[in-house]
């Protein structure tokens, strides 16, 4: 524990931490959104999209975290305008992430040197952040809540009955491409902890576990806050006492959290619920 405390007081670790705890806020509350309205693959491709706006940020001598965010919005964009459908969106998924992975190769081949900054995007570099780095990752975290928060109430409407909510005039369509315009934004902050490779464990695992918790949609956004915290502040002090990637025990304990809520604590919810119902058909 003392090694911990030592390295605690070093400005990186106290970095990665802020920085992890806004990271874990973000994507604790859109990761229920994205199990809600079976948004997984799209989760998969805008990291990978993101990744090729990293690649071309590198070639093109400008910020990776510029890059990243351009590939985020832009494929989140195209997912939303092409994508009207729930049932072609899986298709127009793979049709952009496949031609976007495409142009990532090319950035990379056509670079001449080796390009540190565009791989380091695919395994996270949590504990490499600047200062400068965490008020950015503050500032498109605050804007990416402050956007959810807007647009809340009709998306909690649309996510639980979408047709229902188009029947009573709530712009489905525009929500969606909303909705992915966040996801992007929550894409490439979660990328900075456990990189493109493994993105999908702080924008899924949470919501997953938390909906195997609570079927309250309030109930499970808390929950799935709180695992992502778990997930990313414990993987972080982890990382610093072994000395081993952050990826690994933050997917380490998200998998152990998901495994945890289906065999244990969700059986138990659904224990709980079931007695409920029967208490008051009783009364």
């Amino acid at each position: 524990m003392e090694p911990i405390l030592r390295l605690l007081g070093y400005e990186f670790a106290q970095n990665a931490l802020a920085a992890g705890v806004v990271i874990a806020l973000v994507c604790g509350i859109v990761s229920w959104f994205v199990v809600a309205r079976n948004m997984s693959f799209a989760v998969h491709a805008l990291s990978e999209l993101g990744f090729t706006g990293a690649a071309a940020a590198v070639y093109l001598g400008v910020s990776t975290i510029a890059g990243l965010l351009v590939g985020t919005f832009a494929s989140a964009i195209l997912i939303g305008i092409l994508g009207v459908r729930a049932r072609e969106r899986d298709t127009v998924v793979g049709v952009i992430m496949a031609f976007g992975l495409g142009l990532g190769v090319l950035f990379l081949t056509l670079y001449p040197r080796y390009a540190t900054q565009a791989f380091a995007i695919l395994f996270g570099t949590i504990t490499g952040v600047s200062q400068t780095d965490v008020l950015l990752l503050v500032g498109v975290g605050i804007l990416t809540l402050a956007a959810l928060a807007v647009v809340y109430r009709p998306l909690m409407f649309a996510t639980v009955d979408a047709d229902v909510a188009a029947a009573r005039g709530v712009p489905v369509r525009v929500l969606g491409v909303l909705f992915l315009l966040i996801m992007a934004a929550a894409v490439a902050e979660a990328v900075q902890v456990v990189g493109v490779l493994l993105i999908l464990t702080l924008l899924i695992t949470p919501g997953a576990t938390a909906e195997r918790i609570s079927a309250s949609p309030g109930r499970a956004i808390v929950i799935s806050v709180g695992v992502a915290l778990l997930c990313v502040v414990g993987g972080i002090l982890l990382s610093l006492a072994f000395n081993l990637p952050v990826s690994v025990f933050v997917t380490g304990l998200s998998f152990a959290c998901y495994i945890a809520a289906r065999s244990v604590l969700g059986p138990l919810a659904f224990g709980a619920r079931r007695a409920k119902i029967s208490n008051a058909r009783l009364v």
